[in-house]
């Protein structure tokens, strides 16, 4: 493949790449999943760009995707819930205002009207790691035994109201709950396990849409221009300013059409250049 034919591709990754909003993680403060009656919760779109174009949304018992002027008070990019009650309870994730994305990871809230809750990693934790899972009863506050149970079978006692799993595989995926003697039984929270490999491919997605938001495209495509030779060129020169801009305002305007057959077209349109497929 030559020079122009691999900077059409790169330009047209990047050009797909800077059309989508890039995630952002939703935080829970404090960090877990079950709650008890009338405490409080604050939710936080954490954007890397300091963007405030972030809404926090949810679905419960009572309502679909409302926002948090809704049921919270906002406050730039998060949402804090005070005076918890179960109706509350539900599936809560971060929405770009323009809708056009949603975070990485939608997030299951639990308020408990009884007297146990379980605290545990409210997202998904790395393959290999420790999880310590905590059985707290609302009175008395301090650490009382309790049982621990995976899809409904008990998995071990915890003399201090705790459990560690030691470095957690895909086996160890679950619907966990606890019980302590004499004063009930917690909701029951997933625990999902997130493998190396998966870490690996989120993390680099997330650097391409990263540089492309913050450089944009065009940036790009000049920094990565001035290493590829002009076809049938003997001195292996850059391509010229007039044909970096043909091939920029192709791609840019030519929408209706696949972006496969955009790039094929504009390769075909730069003299000099290869057809890629």
């Amino acid at each position: 493949m030559r020079g122009a034919s691999w900077l059409i591709l790169l330009t047209s990754e990047l050009l797909w790449a800077s059309s989508r909003v890039l995630p952002v993680p939703l935080t829970v403060i404090p960090s877990r999943s079950q709650f008890f009656e009338y405490e409080s919760v604050t939710l936080i779109c954490e954007d890397e760009n300091g963007s405030d174009g972030w809404t926090v949304r949810r679905n419960t018992s009572r309502d679909t995707r409302a926002e948090c002027e809704d049921w919270g008070q906002p406050a730039n990019s998060s949402c804090t819930l005070t005076g918890l009650v179960p109706l509350d309870t539900g599936l809560y994730w971060c929405e770009s205002m323009s809708g056009s994305s949603s975070s990485s990871s939608s997030i299951q809230l639990s308020v408990s009207g009884g007297s146990v809750i379980l605290q545990s990693p409210v997202l998904p934790v790395m393959e290999g790691d420790d999880v310590t899972l905590s059985c707290r009863a609302k009175n008395p506050t301090h650490n009382l035994p309790a049982a621990f149970y995976k899809d409904g079978s008990f998995i071990g006692d915890g003399p201090s109201g705790h459990m560690t799993l030691l470095h957690v595989s895909s086996s160890d995926e679950g619907l966990y709950k606890c019980n302590v003697k004499g004063h009930g039984e917690s909701p029951s929270s997933r625990i999902s396990v997130k493998g190396q490999r998966e870490n690996l491919l989120h993390s680099s997605s997330t650097f391409l849409l990263s540089s492309s938001s913050l450089h944009g495209p065009l940036s790009l495509l000049s920094r990565f221009s001035a290493f590829l030779p002009v076809p049938g060129s003997a001195d292996s020169a850059p391509l010229q300013e007039a044909s970096r801009q043909k091939l920029s305002s192709c791609l840019f305007t030519d929408s209706r059409s696949s972006r496969q057959n955009r790039v094929s077209h504009c390769c075909r349109s730069v003299p000099g250049s290869e057809p890629l497929i």
